[in-house]
């Protein structure tokens, strides 16, 4: 029984520890190239407006009345607007989703500061505090420089984010690796 219980805790641990390796690594590429992932980000976004919008539209020549179909196709044209503005315009794009990206690292940090002192003293709670702060450092940094923190945030400051959120994996699953150890070790005395 133990035997099983270490052996899924191993493999969790395992798992978080490759997916804590896979966000460091794409922090770095992010951090490398934040115009282009901003952008690239942006262009993506548009892409998927654009398809919801297409779908409104077709679903506004569906509906029962004229004033739930007239509703339903200006809502579609809308997106459909503001999809090739995101397409064609990367940069309005990118200004508003980095104060989308601010509101989000605000409330991530309150969320991994409060959930750092749940899981205090576990192996690995640090770095879920810090990460927090630097959620929350960085909000800041993007409410003061917008909209022209858009050029820069996307990639740089979602690749810090990634790159603490991985730490923070990697730490947890070392310390996963540790209770399956141990708890291999009890069953093997017993």
């Amino acid at each position: 029984m133990n035997d099983e219980l270490g052996s899924g805790i191993k493999k969790a641990s395992n798992r978080g520890m490759v997916f804590g390796i896979a966000l460091v690594i794409l922090g770095f590429l992010s951090i490398l190239a934040p115009m282009v992932a901003g952008a690239t980000v942006s262009m993506l976004v548009g892409v998927f407006m654009i398809a919801a919008g297409i779908a409104r539209l077709m679903w506004a020549f569906q509906a029962g009345s004229f004033g739930k179909g007239v509703l339903t196709f200006l809502l579609g044209g809308l997106l459909i607007v503001t999809g090739l503005a995101m397409l064609f315009r990367p940069m309005i794009g990118m200004a508003s989703m980095a104060l989308m990206l601010a509101i989000f690292f605000l409330a991530d940090g309150i969320f991994e500061i409060v959930a750092s002192f749940k899981v205090k003293p576990a192996k690995g709670w640090g770095w879920l505090l810090f990460g927090g702060i630097v959620s929350i450092v960085l909000a800041g940094l993007i409410f003061w420089q917008w909209p022209f923190s858009g050029v820069w945030a996307i990639g740089i400051l979602v690749g810090v984010k990634l790159l603490f959120a991985g730490f923070a994996m990697i730490a947890l699953g070392s310390m996963g690796r540790g209770v399956a150890k141990r708890v291999g070790e009890m069953g093997e005395s017993t």
